[in-house]
């Protein structure tokens, strides 16, 4: 079950746009590149999943489905939990976002959104991604390290598993932080509990 954490506002709007949400003009164009993905999958990006998409986006840090269900609710007074989770559902199943265990909340993917040149998602296609969770604020970074999707590669190969996705979730101090924090220094023993 995902727990109900604060609410996030709603990404700055003006009426006139998908039901009065417009969002940032770089977001419009990563919601045109997700419906170029959909339509190439031959599935549809509809009005309430683009406007989660966009949430995502916009948001700057992972939200939980309760968060989206409220800033949705906002938008259309009716939004129940299983129009959040169905356009969740949808979104993880074509690879536009991901689902950060850890936090029980959802980011965009960066590796397919942010792309520049067109990448088939065949069935040999492994896709990696390694999250970096700060454990002060709760942003996360998501990495998509070549290096680190080799060494998986070898080693899984190497234990005799034909490795198709991998996740992983780091936890530590973002650079904000460190920056920020009474003492410089944190070393291994001191980011453990």
């Amino acid at each position: 079950m995902i727990a109900r954490s604060k609410s996030r506002p709603i990404p700055e709007s003006t009426p006139g746009g998908l039901n009065g949400l417009v969002f940032s003009s770089t977001t419009e164009t990563l919601l045109e590149r997700a419906e170029q993905l959909c339509r190439k999958n031959s599935v549809r990006l509809t009005p309430i999943r683009r406007q989660v998409l966009g949430i995502l986006i916009d948001g700057k840090r992972p939200a939980g489905a309760y968060e989206l269900l409220d800033q949705l609710q906002n938008l259309h007074g009716n939004a129940a939990p299983p129009t959040v989770y169905r356009a969740l559902d949808f979104l993880l199943e074509q690879g536009l976002i991901h689902k950060v265990e850890r936090l029980s909340s959802f980011v965009p993917c960066t590796h397919i959104l942010h792309q520049h040149t067109e990448h088939d998602h065949e069935a040999d296609c492994i896709h990696t991604t390694q999250f970096l969770i700060c454990r002060n604020c709760g942003m996360v970074t998501e990495l998509a390290d070549e290096r680190i999707l080799d060494a998986l590669v070898v080693a899984t190969g190497n234990a005799g598993f034909k490795m198709q996705h991998s996740t992983i979730e780091i936890e530590g101090l973002c650079s904000t932080c460190l920056k920020n924090a009474p003492h410089p220094a944190h070393d291994a023993e001191s980011l453990q509990t």
